[in-house]
């Protein structure tokens, strides 16, 4: 049951985003700006036409009047002066309904005048408010975007988080290549590390003569036959200059 009450929720929610959506507002506001100016202007001209009404019931009866104005004429010329009478009656009781006819129609013709200056207002009034309308959607448009900007920028960062990460790593490493540095500089200068290369030495001296041997053999060798002289070791040369400068210390000068 909570379940369904939280979906019905929901959906309504969803319903009044999109009922109070700034586009769907501004359309139905125009849209009963429109209809409210049809209707004004459907009265306006009814109002008109009442008022044209009044102008020709006037007219006629202005008309009237002249007519049976000539008639009574007409008629005392003719030597009938109970017609001529008749004639001027009915002319009496037509202007006596003139005035308020008149009286009629002068308010009916202002106020023709006033709902024709209401109309252009109100038509003046649509016009700013479309304006307006095509302004605001356009502003909530920037303001999506800008708001869609904003939630996709959420997530990122450009702060250095990853250097801690490279920086031990580079630590890591120049510890390692300066132990090894240091090891091969500690074999190199220990006697182990001495004998190595005296046997490596020698073992490049007795392959020397091997390949002297075979070129030899093969008769490709074009010099004589060198004695081979035994190779001495680095400690026996310091042993050998460190003799000469104890003897030339000890000549007489």
């Amino acid at each position: 049951m909570k379940r369904f009450v939280a979906w019905i929720r929901a959906l309504f929610n969803r319903f009044m985003d999109k009922v109070e959506d700034p586009e769907v507002m501004l359309d139905q506001a125009k849209r009963d700006m429109t209809q409210a100016l049809t209707a004004n202007r459907e009265k306006a001209v009814q109002a008109i036409a009442q008022k044209n009404r009044l102008q020709q019931m006037l007219d006629d009866q202005m008309k009237k009047v002249a007519q049976l104005e000539k008639q009574a004429e007409m008629a005392l010329k003719a030597g009938n002066r109970d017609l001529a009478r008749q004639f001027m009656r009915e002319k009496a009781t037509l202007d006596a309904g003139i005035p308020g006819l008149q009286t009629t129609l002068a308010q009916a013709q202002e106020t023709v005048e006033q709902v024709k200056v209401a109309i252009k207002r109100q038509e003046e009034e649509v016009r700013k408010k479309t304006e307006e309308a095509l302004r605001l959607k356009a502003q909530w448009k920037q303001a999506q975007i800008q708001d869609s900007i904003g939630k996709a920028l959420q997530g990122l960062t450009f702060e250095d988080q990853y250097e801690g990460s490279f920086a031990a790593a580079r630590d890591k490493i120049a510890n390692k290549t300066a132990e090894a540095s240091a090891r091969n500089e500690m074999f190199g200068t220990s006697v182990q590390g001495q004998i190595m290369q005296m046997e490596d030495k020698a073992m490049d001296m007795t392959a020397d003569e091997e390949l002297r041997k075979m070129e030899e053999r093969l008769g490709l060798s074009q010099t004589p036959t060198q004695q081979v002289q035994p190779a001495t070791s680095d400690i026996d040369t310091q042993l050998d200059e460190l003799e000469k400068r104890i003897n030339q210390g000890q000549q007489p000068g």
